[in-house]
């Protein structure tokens, strides 16, 4: 400003900067010229009186005649290189993948002899439990739940005892458990060709909504393999109680045959249901008592209420891929054992 004010001072100096050519509107260039000339008023005698005009009469060219800034990416580019150097080649993170267990087993058996099947051996096979020190899936799988889930299953509970009491609570728990007892037993005796056995023992009262849910699954089911029937893994030393074993839709699968009170349309509602599957299927590949293979795996939620079932197949992929979550979930429970 000081600058500009030194220039009115002289006679003509302003008129001659300010006329540009290729500017259309002056009426920038008129404030400024009239701002300059009534403030030069007010002072008398400066130091800078002698500015030669030549020497800046190009800066006060390019200042005053660009409408928008003259700077593009390209020149920021071009100053950001001599200020601070050229930029660093930044690497986006690399996202946490699935974790490699250190003592990693392969889901499918590759030395196991596969013997064909006779065709006199219809019975689904069905193997006792020996009680032995092995851990079982479900213990295994309930000392390794993550903090996640141990706080939403306690606030479950209390909510309950809230509700039901402490003795109430008990008490529903062991219905629950109950029910699922009295609803697998009644699918084996289905399967077995065995539908009154149910009905004389007075138990189609209390799972008659889980049958009724589960008549459309059943329809896609067959060529049962094992009923309630106990798997043991023998190289990683861990055991369980398979459900059944029967082709769904044309293929083996392990089924998991589950009761809820609310719907589970995902797989992801059925928590870890998919990684107790994949831990039976790992079992029954690796155990010589059974004489074939299963790659598929099926979850079928069934209803109280006689609501259709959701059945949640597992393909072959999706089983590996919750086989190696099982095995690191294995691997945690050995090291805090």
């Amino acid at each position: 400003m000081q600058f500009l004010q030194i220039l009115s001072r002289k006679p003509g100096s302003l008129e001659v900067l300010f006329q540009i050519p290729f500017c259309q509107k002056q009426f920038p260039y008129t404030c400024l010229s009239t701002s300059a000339c009534v403030y030069s008023k007010k002072k008398k005698g400066n130091s800078y009186d002698q500015v030669d005009q030549e020497k800046y009469k190009s800066l006060v060219h390019s200042v005053i005649s660009y409408k928008t800034s003259a700077q593009t990416p390209d020149t920021i580019l071009e100053e950001d290189n001599l200020l601070y150097g050229p930029p660093a080649k930044h690497t986006p993170p690399i996202k946490a993948g699935t974790r490699t267990p250190k003592n990693w087993v392969p889901l499918i058996n590759p030395s196991k002899r596969i013997l064909p099947v006779s065709s006199d051996s219809k019975v689904p096979m069905k193997i006792r439990l020996q009680r032995t020190k092995m851990p079982s899936v479900t213990r295994i799988l309930q000392q390794t739940l993550s903090p996640q889930q141990v706080f939403y299953l306690e606030r479950w509970k209390q909510k309950m005892i809230e509700e039901l009491g402490k003795e109430g609570f008990e008490e529903y728990t062991k219905n629950l458990f109950l029910q699922g007892e009295l609803f697998h037993s009644a699918l084996e005796s289905i399967f077995l060709s065995e539908e009154t056995a149910a009905r004389d023992q007075g138990e189609d009262d209390v799972v008659a909504g889980y049958l009724s849910s589960v008549e459309r699954v059943l329809e896609d089911i067959s060529e049962v393999k094992a009923l309630e029937s106990a798997v043991h893994h023998e190289s990683l030393q861990y055991l369980g109680l398979v459900d059944c074993v029967a082709k769904y839709q044309g293929q083996l699968c392990v089924i998991d045959w589950k009761t809820s009170e609310k719907p589970k349309p995902l797989l992801q509602n059925t928590y870890d249901n998919p990684l107790q599957v994949a831990a039976y299927i790992g079992a029954i590949n690796h155990d010589a008592n059974y004489n074939f293979q299963v790659r598929c795996g099926l979850v079928v939620v069934a209803y109280k209420d006689g609501s259709p079932a959701h059945p949640h197949f597992m393909d072959p992929d999706l089983c590996s891929q919750y086989w190696n979550k099982w095995l690191l979930r294995l691997e945690e429970y050995m090291d805090k054992n």
